[in-house]
């Protein structure tokens, strides 16, 4: 039988800084990442400039890309994509990692990542407090939303992303995520 080595967040906080990887920690177990090809970014850059001119101007908080939540005491995530409601603001040092998780987590699949940890990611996010997640797919232009309570929908490129409880008023159409 296998041996996990688990970390705690100490241990996980004196792991080598090694250029072009990216760690999280899952539920103690070290996870690690290449740093996401052109594509993965664009979308990714995409998404954060439609919430930034969508929250910014309302005052609705921040929207921060591949920023560090400790959703557990051994669960550390960084979503290419959060948004960070601003009551919620005042209470974050912006010199520490943020504990708790963001109203919104966007992962942004890259053909390496598995869709078991990608549902682990979205059942930890909703865990975490989490009101929304979105998964979104860029070689299929889809958009995958979770909320809690198990709600979830598919949206493809003819369809319109809004989050009518934690964005009253957003709306994109998802073929737009992927220009």
């Amino acid at each position: 039988m296998a041996t996990r080595t688990l970390l705690n967040l100490e241990q996980f906080d004196q792991l080598p800084v090694v250029e072009g990887v990216l760690y999280e920690l899952d539920e103690g177990e070290v996870a690690t990442m290449t740093e996401p090809m052109p594509r993965h970014n664009f979308v990714r850059d995409n998404i954060a400039a439609v919430l930034r001119d969508f929250v910014h101007p309302r005052k609705l908080g921040r929207v921060c890309v591949e920023t560090e939540y400790q959703l557990a005491p051994d669960t550390v995530r960084a979503p290419d994509v959060s948004f960070i409601l601003a009551d919620h603001m005042r209470d974050i040092d912006l010199d520490r990692r943020i504990v708790g998780a963001p109203a919104l987590a966007v992962e942004v699949v890259s053909p390496t990542d598995l869709a078991q940890e990608l549902a682990r990611k979205v059942d930890q996010y909703l865990a975490a407090g989490a009101a929304e997640v979105w998964v979104v797919y860029p070689s299929m232009h889809e958009v995958h939303v979770f909320r809690g309570g198990g709600v979830a929908c598919v949206l493809g490129p003819d369809d319109v992303l809004e989050s009518p409880d934690l964005l009253p008023g957003f709306s994109v159409p998802v073929a737009q995520l992927f220009e």
